[in-house]
């Protein structure tokens, strides 16, 4: 059965669940899809030992009812994944938003039909729908990569990739446990598992400055606070660079003594949260001899931890300035290393060549293993739609129009799919965002746009090209004032697991508040660069 909506949503993650809300909200009718069996996203799919928030719990959450903000209590500064999937949940009960989902329904199609001016979607399981506008939810790290080693369904144990992991606990104890990947993802699943494991072995290709999370429970007192400066915490949020509660200091790291920059930098090294890289000095992520300073003293900081000096030295990232890339924020990472049942292995140096029925065979030996994880990341931004079959106007493939590396406007709209917006897609402010603050801005933009849209009757939206062309210069001028684009990273649409992957940069470097500026400006003026029929 084929049913018609006015909108419809591919999704059911923080971004989905608000779309949903908002369109309700104002008599839109509306359907989302959602591949899982819940609510939650990314907290529905990354289950994996010591996966947890890196925005302050109280930063992250939706901003828009005061209501929930009064309710809803966080245990921790930064929550694990467990308690955010129950946040999603209760969300999601508060305001009734599952009855227009449809759970375990994975999209495999969307195309647009001209002669309509509708989009319609088919699932993997025949569910078919149709809506005059599509708004894809699908995430930035929604498709995970796993790794191309021969042999992997040779694997006697059991083996699991981190954002797929599986809903019932699983025990480590006495296991023989291989890590592959040390990301961000693979950071926090390394430190937990080694807490109870009988010998972990991690595999590293590429070492990241890491640096302390500062987690603890919220006291009492500190919940009392947060609930009466919850407005000044947004407004923080509104105002900084990537919409967390740090924003960088004024100060240059150039400028400033030796010893200035050795105090700042050990404050902020310790301070909870991103602090040292999204509140350092503001030239150590454009200048090159600043980056260098401090990237210097992250060295210094993991060399300090990790007893064993060649291990450390694995350990110091060479190949790239810290901040270049994901900071990933750790509760005693390194000192894992100092554990006798713990083995670093560099790829570099050994790298693997298969897997074996009873475990990992690497250049110099065959390594017994129980229980087999990688930490291997994602298809970045792209991956989730390159999944999909998008087919706009005139038959264009939306994989094909994205080849080359994006082209779009404002991150929200490409040229070629009309009526489909794409929140947190690429180009847009939210890849380098407390996700949920811009999510937030994101959806409200769009629902701006769909009540302009229907008060003049509109029935086609579609970015122009020239238009979509001029933003996507602007989002690679800002990145060059960078050093982000001298490393290759998810940030830079690199990921050594897909290496026909064109490297292109897939996010937006200007900011939160300038990208927030360049949408107003752009809705101000009737909606400029956006063709409305």
């Amino acid at each position: 059965m084929n049913t018609t909506y006015d909108v419809l949503i591919i999704g059911a993650g923080l971004s989905g669940m608000y779309q949903l809300k908002r369109m309700r909200d104002l008599g839109f009718t509306v359907h989302g899809f959602e591949a899982g069996s819940d609510v939650g996203g990314v907290w529905y799919w990354n289950r994996y030992p010591g996966a947890r928030f890196d925005s302050e719990s109280y930063s992250y959450g939706y901003s828009w009812s005061k209501e929930l903000l009064e309710e809803w209590e966080w245990s921790e500064h930064f929550a694990a994944q467990p308690e955010t999937l129950r946040y999603c949940g209760y969300v999601a009960d508060k305001f009734d938003l599952r009855r227009d989902f449809t759970f375990n329904c994975r999209i495999a199609s969307a195309t647009w039909n001209e002669a309509t001016r509708q989009w319609t979607l088919i699932a993997e399981d025949g569910t078919t729908a149709t809506g005059t506008w599509l708004v894809t939810c699908l995430g930035p790290l929604s498709e995970p990569t796993p790794p191309s080693f021969p042999g992997r369904e040779s694997f006697k144990g059991d083996a699991f990739h981190t954002a797929t992991w599986p809903h019932h606990p699983v025990s480590f104890t006495g296991k023989r446990v291989a890590v592959i990947g040390t990301g961000a993802t693979g950071v926090q699943t390394i430190t937990e598992v080694a807490k109870t494991v009988g010998h972990l072995t991690v595999f590293q290709r590429t070492p990241n400055y890491c640096a302390p999370l500062g987690n603890r429970p919220i006291t009492p007192e500190e919940q009392q606070q947060i609930k009466v400066s919850y407005d000044q915490i947004f407004a923080t949020c509104a105002v900084s660079t990537g919409s967390f509660i740090h924003n960088s200091d004024p100060r240059l790291a150039l400028e400033v003594s030796a010893e200035e920059r050795e105090t700042f930098w050990e404050k902020k090294y310790y301070e909870p949260g991103f602090g040292i890289w999204l509140g350092n000095f503001a030239d150590i992520g454009t200048n090159a001899e600043a980056n260098v300073l401090a990237s210097a003293y992250m060295r210094r900081k993991i060399r300090e931890r990790v007893k064993d000096p060649k291990v450390a030295e694995k350990l110091v990232p060479k190949n790239h300035g810290f901040g270049t890339r994901r900071v990933p924020m750790e509760s005693g990472y390194y000192e894992v290393y100092n554990q006798a049942n713990v083995e670093l292995i560099d790829l570099h140096e050994e790298p693997i060549l298969r897997i074996v029925p009873q475990g990992i065979q690497t250049s110099r030996r065959t390594i017994p293993i129980d229980i087999i994880i990688y930490a291997t990341g994602f298809d970045a931004v792209r991956g989730s739609f390159d999944r999909i079959r998008f087919e706009g106007a005139g038959g264009q493939l939306l994989k094909e129009a994205w080849a080359d590396g994006p082209t779009t406007l404002l991150g929200l709209q490409t040229p070629g799919f009309p009526n489909m917006f794409t929140i947190v897609g690429p180009h847009n402010a939210a890849g380098f965002c407390n996700i949920p603050r811009c999510i937030e801005q994101n959806v409200d933009w769009v629902t701006e746009f769909m009540i302009h849209a229907r008060e003049r009757g509109t029935t086609r939206i579609e970015a122009t090209v020239p238009a979509a062309e001029d933003w996507t210069r602007h989002v690679y001028e800002m990145v060059d004032l960078t050093l982000i684009a001298t490393t290759d990273s998810w940030f830079m649409g690199v990921n050594q697991n897909l290496p026909e992957k064109k490297r292109t940069f897939l996010a937006y470097a200007g900011g939160s508040p300038r990208y927030r500026k360049k949408c107003d400006a752009i809705a101000a003026d009737g909606y400029r660069g956006f063709a409305q029929s």
